[in-house]
């Protein structure tokens, strides 16, 4: 008999607004997002009640007002937010020691041998789902499957507060149905391009040659392939190595001379060297990213063989990376720095051959 992995992916309905719907209760009922309103605030979390309007993260807090003109917005509390997300992940440790965290809201979790032994991985996300209910008085949807592409997927399909299981026998089946949208790795611009193939669904790109894809889409070709057959081997990963640490600011007026922007780098290398030294982080390359005020983005990068520790460094190598930068056109609304290339450390990481019966 073919065995399998039982891999759980959990992921908290609305995280940031709902702390704040069940820390102040007259929210409930009304379209609410945590960000901050101001001319160039964004949009952190839309609870569904925003999400009705169109309203979702990472837009522009002026296009969610105009969208929802009776949005309600909350500015974030992270510490809040990070002590809540701790007790949840206690309890995914009461299950297991393979979690892979992804963000304060969002983990997967490998069951395949648990700590409780409880056979059925859907019977572990339930009670999973019930205990954060009980701790924190939030909701969480579930995904259960065989690999993390197929529960990271479920566990997006019947949002909010959510179950879905992925069986093995019914994996294609259920890939078929799916439009290519929900395919981890492919945005808006990758779907344009599937489109232009005539691929819409799993089961248009199970039919797409893999010397196709891998001609399109490069590495990723390769990875939508094996997707559309149901193929995910990446293993539960319980500590990522970092592989760099940044900062960036969006300015209140766009900046339109090199020297404004230099003038506004120092407080972000500042910011960036205390980042460095609270992670203990060494990396050898640094990388400016620079937003236009049109949106556009783009980024210049400098690569040493030492690590970049002083302020004076980092400003001397930003100033060079700085001096690449086109504004001639457009101005300037977002800068940031990045140090990345970090030298070798050990990661740890659990079997990728574990498999066990389903």
């Amino acid at each position: 008999m073919k065995t399998y992995r039982k891999i759980i992916h959990i992921d908290m309905d609305a995280f940031f607004v709902s702390v704040e719907e069940r820390d102040n209760p007259a929210l409930k009922g009304h379209p609410v997002v945590v960000g901050y309103d101001g001319p160039r605030g964004v949009v952190a979390t839309a609870n569904y009640e925003a999400r009705r309007y169109g309203v979702h993260s990472a837009m522009a807090m002026a296009t969610a007002h105009r969208l929802c003109p009776k949005l309600v917005v909350v500015e974030g509390h992270y510490s809040r937010y990070k002590e809540v997300s701790g007790q949840i992940h206690a309890i995914f440790h009461d299950y297991t020691d393979l979690v892979e965290p992804l963000s304060l809201d969002e983990a997967y979790l490998d069951v395949t041998e648990n700590k409780k032994g409880i056979p059925l991985a859907m019977d572990i996300a339930k009670e999973i789902k019930q205990r954060i209910l009980e701790r924190t008085g939030l909701t969480a949807s579930a995904g259960v499957s065989y690999c993390k592409f197929l529960a990271k997927v479920a566990s997006d399909f019947r949002k909010p507060n959510g179950l879905c299981v992925v069986h093995p026998d019914k994996a294609i089946d259920f890939i078929d149905r799916l439009s290519v949208e929900r395919f981890w790795g492919v945005g808006e611009k990758t779907a344009e391009r599937m489109h232009a193939l005539g691929i819409y669904n799993g089961s248009q790109l199970r039919e797409m040659p893999l010397q196709t894809l891998t001609r399109e889409f490069g590495k990723m070709g390769r990875v939508f392939y094996d997707f559309a057959r149901g193929i995910d081997n990446r293993p539960v990963i319980t500590e990522w190595v970092r592989k760099s640490v940044g900062c960036e600011r969006t300015f209140a007026e766009d900046l339109t001379t090199y020297e404004e922007m230099l003038h506004e780098l120092t407080p972000i290398a500042s910011e960036l060297v205390r980042r460095l030294e609270k992670s203990r982080f060494e990396g050898r390359s640094l990388v400016l990213k620079v937003k236009y005020s049109n949106f556009r983005q783009t980024t210049h990068s400098y690569t040493g063989t030492t690590a970049l520790k002083t302020m004076e460094e980092i400003l001397w190598r930003a100033g060079d990376l700085l001096s690449e930068v086109d504004i001639s056109d457009c101005s300037v609304r977002l800068l940031g720095l990045t140090v990345t290339s970090p030298f070798p450390q050990p990661g740890v990481r659990n079997d990728p051959q574990l498999t066990f019966d389903w």
